[in-house]
């Protein structure tokens, strides 16, 4: 049966009313993944707000600590991949209900818990329910967005991150302050529950499921092949016609595992470093940490609206010139020690912009490089680079500053960094297939 023929009923509606009902689920589709995945981070991050005080309370080293990270980074990042194949072939709206419904069950578990081993386990199995939050973010975007506004509007939803990072480093941090640190993770798990109620709601998986075009049909984005709107896609069909001879997708993979290894070093140990290195309080790492979150918002826009109006698709190219400037960032970072808290601030903005565009990008390229129609396991697969890099970053960062200190560990990410500029160098002018239809 021709695309024409499959899709005459929903073509048979007005563009007008087509472009009408495409903004408003646009619109509430958008808002609906921000906050989603914002709270996400709310039963997620709350480990890292919490750690100074399980430190010394439980008279854990820092690498013992490190473990608890690196299981949840290993467990998460392979779980993004298998989670971007489950999700390309089911609906993302209960996939990322359920997966949020699941890390609030694991936060709540361990605020009751009272040993390093069931913190591992428990974080673990949070990594991998915290797996299926991204993937349908993925899907979503590539089945409403055309690749001229994909970076844009990928770049305002990947500001969730920072939303979610920010609301609990500085609600985790009062909570413990005025409460003791099981807290931080009970109450963000009263949260998240509301949440995924609120998710099965207000998303849908496609505009086919609204009875609308494909978002091919509505831009006049057909390939040749002629089956852009196949849904029926086998795991075969995904891993080696999408997936495995894809050599523009395994270098954004390689890239973002050392972008990962500095922006979850950052995460999970900058509020330790800023009240050890920098002798800032509880609060004020907490306003720090914010601060590189915030910025980080607004380099991930940036990058994205970059990669769409001035670099013409080719997002690579903008992450490329995004590394050159963090290590520039981080080495200033590291040769002006100060306990001022306005140069601090302003190193971090620096650090988390630059290292944030990076990340954002990655995942466009990783999505569009994918294709459409394996867009969730393309991103997945970066992902789980991303989180081998993540894994790094826990014990393997611990180790290095309980062993050589955090001068050391500056200089590792600063290495980390000139190597992912290398690998998307080598993706310099590529771009995906839907830009090169559209062209």
């Amino acid at each position: 049966m021709s695309i024409g023929k499959k899709t005459a009923g929903r073509c048979a509606l007005s563009a007008d009313i087509v472009d009408q009902k495409y903004r408003y689920w646009r619109r509430r589709i958008i808002c609906s993944l921000i906050a989603g995945y914002a709270t996400f981070y709310l039963v997620r991050q709350n480990f890292q707000v919490a750690t100074p005080k399980m430190l010394a309370e439980f008279g854990c080293s820092k690498s013992e600590i490190g473990w608890v990270f690196t299981a949840f980074s290993l467990i998460y990042g392979f779980g993004k991949f298998f989670s971007g194949i489950i999700c390309d072939r089911t609906n993302a709206r209960w996939f990322m209900t359920i997966g949020l419904l699941g890390s609030a069950a694991c936060s709540v578990c361990i605020g009751f818990s009272n040993a390093l081993w069931i913190f591992v386990v428990a974080y673990a199995l949070n990594g991998l329910f915290q797996s299926a939050g991204w993937p349908p973010i993925s899907r979503l975007m590539t089945q409403w967005y055309s690749p001229h506004e994909l970076g844009m509007k990928w770049g305002i939803v990947n500001a969730s991150h920072q939303l979610g990072s920010v609301a609990i480093l500085l609600c985790g941090s009062n909570i413990l302050i005025h409460l003791e640190w099981r807290y931080v993770f009970f109450i963000p798990a009263i949260v998240a529950i509301f949440m995924a109620t609120l998710l099965v709601q207000s998303l849908r998986d496609s505009p086919q499921s609204l009875g609308l075009p494909s978002i091919e049909e509505k831009e006049n984005l057909f390939n040749e092949s002629g089956h852009s709107d196949r849904e029926d896609i086998t795991f075969k069909e995904v891993f080696f016609e999408h997936i495995l001879p894809n050599k523009s997708l395994w270098y954004v993979c390689v890239a973002n595992f050392f972008v990962y290894i500095i922006r979850m070093g950052f995460f999970n140990w900058a509020p330790t470093f800023l009240q050890e290195a920098r002798g800032s309080s509880v609060m004020g790492a907490a306003w720090l940490n914010s601060a590189f979150e915030l910025m980080g918002a607004v380099g991930g826009f940036v990058a994205g609206w970059m990669s769409d109006k001035v670099f013409a698709g080719r997002r690579n190219c903008a992450a490329f010139y995004f590394m050159a400037v963090l290590i520039l960032a981080l080495l200033m970072f590291w040769a002006m020690p100060s306990h001022s808290t306005l140069i601090n601030t302003l190193f971090l903005f620096a650090i988390g912009f630059f290292i944030y565009g990076p990340q954002t990008l990655a995942g466009i390229a990783g999505a569009e490089f994918g294709s459409r129609r394996a867009a969730a396991t393309g991103a997945g697969l970066t992902g789980t680079f991303g989180y081998m890099g993540s894994a790094v970053s826990g014990w393997g960062v611990g180790k290095i500053a309980d062993e050589w200190g955090w001068n050391a560990t500056f200089l590792f990410f600063v290495v980390c960094a000139a190597a992912g500029a290398f690998f998307f160098m080598l993706n310099w002018n590529r771009t995906s297939q839907r830009h090169k239809v559209m062209a």
